[in-house]
C-alpha cells in the first residue's frame, strides 16, 4: 500500500510574525521557515503505518519555491522514501494546491492521501476536503485515531460533540488533528540518509494546472494592541459599563 503525504513550508511557529510596512502581507526575509506542525503529524502517521507493516512507500509531496526542497528533506529524514516538489513561485490558495495534489495522485495512485487539517499561515482547512471532493474519495477530517484493516481506513475525528468514528472505503483522504500522534525528531544518521533520496521535480505546467489566485489580499494588519483594564467601585458600575461600553447586554 502506497501513502501520499503533502507537507507546506510555511513560518515556524516559534517566529513572531511581523507584517510588513506597506501592509501587503508579512515579513518573510530573513525569517525560519519549517514544516507545517499538522504536516509534521501527517508524516508520522503515515510512517507509522509502514513501520507496522500496512504501508510498503510512503511519499511527500510539496508545492511552492525550490526552498520547499528543504521540507522535503525534513519529511525523508523522518522516513518517507522519496519526494515531489511541484515548483512554482506564485501564491498557491487552496484550490490550486488541491489541484496539484489531485493531478499528483492521479500519477502516483496511491490507496491514502494524508494531510494536515490546515497551515499555520493561513488557517484555511480547506485542501483536504477539496481534494477528496475532486478525486471524489471519501474523507476522514480531523483525525485523532486511524486504524486500517480490510482494506478500509477507521478513523477517529474530532467534533464539537465529542468523537465520532467514520469507516471509510480506501482509496480516501485523511486530514491530522494535533491529538493523532507525536512527531518524531528525525535523527543525524537519519538525516544524512535523506540527502540521498529522490526528490522528483515537477511543475504546475506538467500536471496541466493553473494556479492564477483566484482572491487578492488587499491589506494585512496587525491585530490591535489589548487596551488596560479598569478598576470598578461597585457592581452598578460593572453591570453599567457592561451594558454601555461593551455592549454585552
Amino acid at each position: 500500500m502506497k501513502v501520499l503525504v503533502a507537507i507546506k513550508r510555511v513560518i515556524d511557529y516559534n517566529v513572531k510574525i511581523r507584517v510588513k510596512a506597506d501592509g501587503s502581507g508579512v515579513e518573510t526575509a530573513n525569517v525560519k521557515f519549517s514544516m507545517n506542525p499538522f504536516d509534521e503529524i501527517a508524516v508520522e502517521e503515515a510512517v507509522r503505518l509502514k513501520e507496522a507493516g500496512k504501508a510498503t512507500e510512503v511519499v511527500a509531496v510539496s508545492m511552492g519555491p525550490t526552498q520547499c526542497q528543504e521540507t522535503l528533506r525534513t519529511a525523508l529524514a523522518m522516513g518517507a522514501d522519496r519526494g515531489i516538489l511541484v515548483q512554482s513561485d506564485d501564491e498557491l490558495q487552496p484550490l490550486a494546491v488541491a489541484k496539484l495534489l489531485k493531478a499528483v495522485t492521479e500519477r502516483e495512485s496511491p490507496d491514502l492521501v494524508i494531510l494536515g487539517k490546515q497551515a499555520i499561515d493561513d488557517d484555511s482547512n480547506q485542501t483536504g476536503q477539496m481534494l477528496a471532493a475532486l478525486l471524489g474519495w471519501a474523507q476522514g477530517t480531523f483525525a485523532s485515531k486511524v486504524e486500517l484493516a480490510d482494506g478500509r481506513a477507521v478513523v477517529t475525528r474530532e467534533v464539537d460533540g465529542g468523537l465520532e468514528t467514520v469507516s471509510l472505503a480506501m482509496p480516501a483522504v485523511v486530514t491530522t488533528d494535533l491529538r493523532l500522534n507525536e512527531p518524531r525528531y528525525a535523527s543525524l544518521p537519519n538525516i544524512m540518509k535523506a540527502k540521498k533520496k529522490p526528490i522528483d521535480m515537477l511543475t504546475p505546467a506538467d500536471l496541466g494546472v493553473e494556479t492564477a489566485p483566484r482572491l487578492v489580499t488587499l491589506k494585512v494588519e496587525e491585530p490591535a494592541k489589548r487596551q488596560a483594564g479598569v478598576k470598578v467601585g461597585s457592581v452598578a458600575e460593572l453591570v453599567g459599563k457592561l451594558k454601555n461600553e461593551a455592549k454585552v447586554f
